[in-house]
């Protein structure tokens, strides 16, 4: 029996050899290239700290919050704000130019009434007013840019201050390795799929056989879908479910070790995951699965489908369902294959194709 096995192994250790070493020639070229990739990882990351960090501060703009001796309240009216030194500043501005006025008229009106001494000390008592007036002015806006930039810096140190770190020494070599082992795989995938052809070809018919071509494009295609589908509609929102909750009361600093490793894995559950239109393919083509087959077990899929949503996204409800929901889909799409391609037999027919 073992006799019989070894040409097998053989043949399964050479495909599995070229495999390796396909990956390993792809992650190569991947290293080189490992910055734009880890930028490319952590893209969605970094939108969703962007936008959680604006909902934040917006809602922190929405609230004026006035500190009163021995007591705490929050108002927001404008009523009940008290006067501020600048604009106390700004009135005793005002006074000082209506006083200038007032004795600028009654120094006039003292001179053309021959009263030239009161003239004087109500003329130099107008400049000395208006002197006072623009040290007034002056004083006001040095106010003005002191609660300014009081203002700026409480918002700074208010704001959300979530960003990615690193906890260990080669955190980022370590960080690079995996993201170019990810991009090799991806990258290396169709030669995959075309030795994992090659393994099973022998024991297909030749028409089987000229199906290599569709098995290993669909395959690929398939996964990047799912890898993209993952990229631009899980990853956002459910990034920003995670992080948004709990970001008022905590700051979240991201471990990239452990962001990537999460990252990784959603993207190979989608990528595999949609692999399901190719998988029923390739078994209706062997004659090992049939369309009744498939919805039969359809209620048993269901629960199968919700479970691995579950495992493989983040611990939310809406990116279980957005995994979920196109499994689905790609299930019953794959009945249609399967029924393409292996309908099942009913009895009847089957006895007059036998007569």
């Amino acid at each position: 029996m073992f006799s019989d096995l070894k040409p097998h192994l053989v043949e399964l250790r050479k495909r599995l050899g070229l495999s390796i070493l396909s990956i390993f020639v792809m992650f190569v070229f991947a290293f080189i290239f490992h910055n734009q990739i880890l930028t490319w990882v952590t893209q969605p990351l970094n939108d969703a700290l962007t936008e959680v960090g604006l909902m934040i501060e917006s809602k922190d703009k929405g609230t004026w919050h006035v500190d009163i001796p021995d007591s705490n309240v929050t108002t927001s009216t404008a009523q009940e704000v008290p006067k501020s030194a600048a604009q106390l500043s700004l009135e005793a501005s005002h006074s000082a130019d209506k006083l200038q006025n007032t004795l600028s008229l009654a120094s006039k009106t003292s001179i053309e009434q021959d009263n030239t001494v009161l003239g004087m000390l109500l003329k130099e008592a107008a400049i000395a007013a208006k002197e006072t007036a623009k040290s007034t002015q002056e004083l006001s806006q040095a106010l003005q840019d002191l609660n300014l930039s009081k203002k700026i810096t409480s918002t700074t140190d208010n704001t959300f201050g979530g960003m990615i770190t690193t906890h260990q020494v080669g955190g980022a070599f370590f960080v690079a390795l995996k993201v170019s082992f990810f991009a090799a795989i991806l990258a290396a995938l169709p030669f995959i799929l075309y030795q994992f052809w090659l393994f099973i070809s022998p024991g297909l018919y030749n028409n089987e056989k000229k199906m290599v071509i569709p098995f290993v494009i669909g395959g690929s295609v398939m996964f990047f879908i799912g890898v993209m589908f993952a990229y631009y509609v899980v990853t956002p929102f459910g990034f920003q479910f995670l992080i948004t909750f709990g970001s008022f009361l905590y700051t979240p600093l991201i471990n990239i070790e452990d962001y990537v490793g999460f990252f990784t894995k959603i993207m190979m559950g989608f990528g595999v995951a949609f692999e399901l239109p190719v998988f029923a393919y390739f078994l209706a083509l062997l004659g090992l699965i049939t369309d009744r087959t498939m919805i039969d077990f359809f209620k048993y899929a269901v629960i199968i489908i919700f479970v691995s949503a579950a495992l493989l996204t983040p611990p939310d409800i809406l990116t279980q369902l957005l995994m979920a929901a196109p499994l689905i889909l790609l299930y019953g799409a794959s009945i249609l294959i399967v029924r393409a391609v292996n309908p099942e037999v009913k009895e009847d027919d089957e006895e007059e194709s036998n007569k």
